[in-house]
């Protein structure tokens, strides 16, 4: 074959398709069991953090930040999963997280479990179009079964005692141990900003915020409605009832013009007359914000000298907040209306505290906007611990009871905890299993092996035996009692309802939708085609032969 000049010659198959130093893996070894061992060994990490026993993984990312949490969500958004198939998985673990803000460790372990268990058929001889549509029965058989374990239902979402009963299994699995503190508190804040009964509005996560303070221990940990601000006020005045607060987004300061400009000062005289004009024109606009009936001034920048002097004078409180989105919270709190010119503000733009003072946590001082009347657009949960370590695991944890509440909003229904709804689906599937002629029982046998996954981990985490529990877990619910689960404390068998351990429906159906899409998506791939990275050579690495050079 000949070619004109300037053609390029081109070869056969892939080689000729695709740009040089591309990457193709195809069939059962190369690539449908490498993309299952590379989210199996992702299962594997986050696995042994499942549960009320689970264990903390120390994860320090790329910018040497340092994580001690037992997050499923954190994890896998700190190690920066680069395999593709593994990419799933995190996306499917980051959507349970946006959506429920809990069960992401469910997630993860359960697709891990499920395409481990697919790998073992593939080896057996079983084709995946027959492991995928028996995952499929057997999905549908576990949604209906998943449906009929939700007889309660929250009886009283508005009721501190019942929320926080309610949460203190979800808050147990991340902070075992302190979540008959914890509970309550979140319990607290939420139903604090919560809309009344009737009300169209619905319960907004952000309401709930919190600060974290160094020192003293979770026992010092408090609910406060309003805005906690983590610094200490400008001015001398540090106490203020009845405030009427002005929110400026902007420096607090002489303003200054457009053009340069150059002014000839001849004598002494011309410059205090200089400096007096300018006085003039701050107290002016310092007075217009008194005669507004503010006594407290928030600035969005810098303040001057000269504009802390006349706030002062008038007797007003003032407070710096650089960050805009902690000063749309507190404009939120207080039901005020950030201005963005210096002066007399409007009464429809003032906000309206009960209290604002400085107070001294440990060797902090913060500033508290509180409201004390019932209705608070915000609640702040005021977490102290040793470490800030400590406090961030603990805000993960507060993170997802606030979540839960609102999931309860939308779904009351519960299901039983403790690993005893997913028994009593792994004991109905096997059941279900033997009625189906095709080779598809084999995966739907598999499915119901694959749930055994939850309550094997948490009698493993919790130092038992786990063949003997899942035992005597496969006697209780042979007997009939479906919401037999694993007793972490005595061992063996419990009655998770009668024990108040309890999970969300919506969340549990959330997490199994979720797995199963992301199984089933990495079953149907066949292939891996890797275009060249895009890019000049590699940076140098390390000379390892320093000390001989």
């Amino acid at each position: 074959m000949s070619f004109n000049k300037g053609m390029v010659r081109v070869g056969a198959g892939l080689p000729g398709l695709l740009k040089d130093g591309y990457k193709h893996l195809s069939g059962l070894e190369e690539a449908i069991l490498k993309n299952i061992e590379a989210i199996k060994k992702l299962a594997q990490i986050t696995r042994t953090s499942l549960g009320p026993n689970g264990r903390n993984k120390l994860v320090i990312n790329h910018l040497e930040k340092l994580f001690i949490t037992s997050d499923a969500a954190v994890i896998c958004k700190e190690l920066e999963v680069i395999h593709p198939a593994a990419n799933i998985t995190v996306m499917s673990v980051k959507q349970q997280e946006e959506e429920c803000g809990d069960a992401t460790n469910l997630v993860i372990t359960f697709i891990g479990e499920l395409l481990g268990k697919a790998g073992d058929l593939f080896t057996m001889g079983v084709h995946v179009s027959e492991v995928i549509l028996g995952y499929a029965k057997a999905y549908k058989k576990a949604m209906e079964i998943l449906e009929s374990l939700a007889t309660t239902k929250a009886n009283d979402l508005y009721d501190l005692q019942e929320v926080s009963g309610l949460l203190m299994p979800i808050i147990g699995a991340k902070q075992y141990g302190s979540e008959k503190m914890l509970a309550p508190l979140i319990a607290q804040a939420c139903l604090s900003v919560c809309p009344r009964r009737g009300s169209k509005r619905s319960f907004n996560v952000d309401n709930v915020r919190v600060a974290k303070l160094v020192g003293g221990s979770i026992k010092n940990s408090k609910v406060i409605k309003g805005v906690v601000v983590e610094r200490d006020t400008n001015g001398s005045i540090k106490r203020m009832e009845n405030a009427k607060v002005a929110v400026f987004a902007m420096s607090v300061e002489a303003s200054a013009t457009e053009a340069k400009g150059t002014v000839l000062i001849t004598c002494a005289e011309e410059l205090k007359n200089y400096n007096k004009s300018e006085e003039k024109l701050m107290d002016e606009k310092i007075k217009a914000i008194a005669d507004s009936g503010v006594n407290v001034v928030i600035s969005g920048g810098s303040i001057s000298e000269m504009a802390l002097h006349f706030i002062e004078k008038y007797n007003m409180m003032v407070l710096k907040i650089v960050s805009k989105f902690e000063l749309r919270r507190l404009c939120r709190a207080v039901n005020a209306t950030a201005v963005i010119k210096l002066g007399a503000v409007s009464a429809e733009d003032l906000g309206k505290c009960d209290l604002v003072e400085v107070v001294e946590v440990g060797d902090k001082k913060v500033t508290v906007f509180q409201q004390t009347d019932e209705d608070s657009r915000v609640s702040t949960l005021v977490l102290r611990g040793s470490t800030m370590n400590i406090l961030d695991d603990m805000e993960r944890a507060v993170d997802d009871g606030v979540n839960t509440y609102k999931t309860l909003h939308r779904d009351g229904r519960l299901v039983p905890g403790a690993g005893a709804t997913e028994m009593e689906m792994a004991h109905q599937i096997k059941q279900f299993a033997t009625q189906c002629p095709g080779l598809d029982q084999y995966a739907i046998h598999k499915f119901a092996e694959a749930l055994e996954v939850v309550p094997r981990t948490l009698a493993e985490n919790s130092g038992q035996n786990a063949t003997k529990v899942i035992t005597a877990l496969y006697a209780a619910h042979d007997k009939g009692q479906s919401s037999g689960g694993v007793d972490i404390i005595k061992g063996g068998v419990c009655d998770a309802t009668a024990a108040g351990v309890q999970d969300l429906y919506f969340t549990k159906k959330s997490a199994f939708d979720l797995a199963l899409e992301a199984t089933l998506t990495v079953l149907r791939v066949d292939q891996i085609i890797m275009a060249k990275r895009a890019g000049g050579p590699k940076p140098r690495g390390d000379n390892p032969n320093w000390d001989q050079d």
